[in-house]
């Protein structure tokens, strides 16, 4: 799996990619998509909506399941990624480049890892599925 360095990451599965101080993108990770699979329908939020730490701020419906995707930081949605909802499965094409949000103002930062923290938190994840 791909966990580019230059990203921090979530144990929620989302990368953050620091653009600024206060301006940042969130996107699903390599490990999320494949656990998800084919990925068929997004739900992203709207310009200008508030984010908070912890929270859902969007869905996607992979052909397996439903999941909630939970904002690792606090801001105001400037952006979204209009192309995902016409093309879902560029995520799993290519997760790091397929941003999901552009956020501003950022003003909290969740609990983030670095690339080797969330690749030893993956590799603890998949250990406990061999038990």
């Amino acid at each position: 799996m791909n966990f580019p360095k230059e990203l921090k990451y979530s144990k929620t599965h989302e990368w953050v990619k620091m653009v600024d101080d206060t301006t940042a993108l969130i996107g699903l990770t390599d490990y999320a998509q494949s656990e998800l699979g084919d990925l068929v329908f997004i739900n992203l939020p709207e310009e200008d909506d508030e984010l908070s730490v912890e929270e859902s701020f969007a869905d996607v419906e992979s052909v397996k399941a439903v999941s909630d995707v939970v904002a690792p930081l606090a801001g105001t949605v400037s952006e979204i990624n209009e192309e995902l909802m016409d093309e879902p499965q560029r995520i799993n094409t290519d997760p790091y480049d397929a941003w999901l949000v552009k956020v501003s103002d950022v003003s909290q930062l969740g609990e983030l890892m670095d690339a080797d923290g969330y690749a030893a938190f993956v590799e603890s994840l998949q250990e406990e599925k061999l038990f």
